[in-house]
């Protein structure tokens, strides 16, 4: 990075290397081969300053329009850095600490109506796809915009956005009326269906909100030019498939048992089956096996 003018201008632009150098060798470098022998306060130092360093490079590529991909090579390092910290001390990543606020898994009132069940959906709907289709998109390209990051796309890949964003809109609402009307619930972890849904979209895809949503981001990215929200609906379904769906997986087998099992089975997670899964009508489950 130091000795390649196009990509220190790039990464660093007038920020001076070896100024940078003199902080990072000893608080990350040093810090990193004292955390390799297990001392706990050096994996801690070296994250804490890859993260700082991380906002202040943010930062300067904000107000200087330079410096953009060093911004995104830092995010990325101090995301990793954060990761190995909670490893090294915790032994795994604490997934739990995510299942908090409207991620706690709690089962919906007892005895609501449909119409109540129905409303909490839509305004879940409305804030959720609000914050993170509108509000972090339009962040996410003002940043990338000021990193001098935009790419513009063809005309026709935004055609596709939209395409791809009524498509995914359409299996959202769709599931959300399925979970709101058939499940005595809600597709919200905090007020969670009551009963297990095998119906609608839910017969060829166990998720479908979270296929749509993690569509509907990408699709966001297409229509706003922006790869950068292209990568962050991409990250957000490696978050939620590795960190939320075991737990919601887990509260489901633990509540529904066999019946759960048997849907797991035969429906996959993200991949639709090209036929819905039949149907045991006097069961409400699905019946059959076949391999995912």
């Amino acid at each position: 990075m130091f000795t390649v003018p196009p990509v220190r201008e790039a990464t660093l632009a007038t920020i001076d290397p070896v100024a940078m150098a003199v902080w990072d060798v000893p608080l990350f470098v040093l810090a990193s081969a004292i955390a390799a022998t297990g001392q706990r306060t050096a994996v801690i130092v070296a994250t804490a300053w890859t993260v700082a360093v991380t906002v202040f490079l943010g930062l300067f590529a904000v107000v200087t329009m330079t410096a953009g991909w060093g911004a995104v090579l830092m995010t990325a390092a101090a995301a990793a850095s954060v990761l190995a910290c909670l490893v090294i001390l915790h032994g795994s990543v604490p997934t739990h600490w995510l299942m908090v606020g409207p991620f706690r898994i709690r089962p919906a009132p007892a005895g609501a109506s449909v119409g109540r069940h129905v409303g909490a959906t839509a305004g879940q709907i409305v804030v959720f796809w609000g914050l993170a289709l509108g509000l972090v998109p339009a962040l996410l390209v003002w940043v990338e915009t000021r990193w001098m990051l935009h790419v513009p796309l063809p005309a026709g890949v935004r055609i596709t956005g939209i395409v791809l964003f009524v498509a995914a809109s359409t299996v959202g609402l769709w599931s959300g009326a399925v979970m709101s009307t058939h499940g005595d619930g809600t597709p919200l972890p905090i007020a969670t269906a009551r009963r297990l849904v095998v119906g609608g979209p839910y017969r060829f895809v166990r998720n479908p909100m979270a296929v749509a949503g993690i569509t509907q981001g990408i699709a966001v990215g297409l229509m706003l030019s922006s790869w950068i929200v292209v990568l962050y609906a991409v990250c957000g379904s490696v978050v939620w498939n590795a960190a939320i769906r075991p737990h919601e997986e887990r509260d489901l087998e633990a509540r529904f048992g066999e019946q759960f099992r048997r849907y797991r089975i035969q429906v996959r997670c993200w991949v639709p089956r090209l036929t819905p899964v039949p149907i045991d009508q006097s069961a409400a489950s699905p019946v059959g096996a076949s391999a995912e």
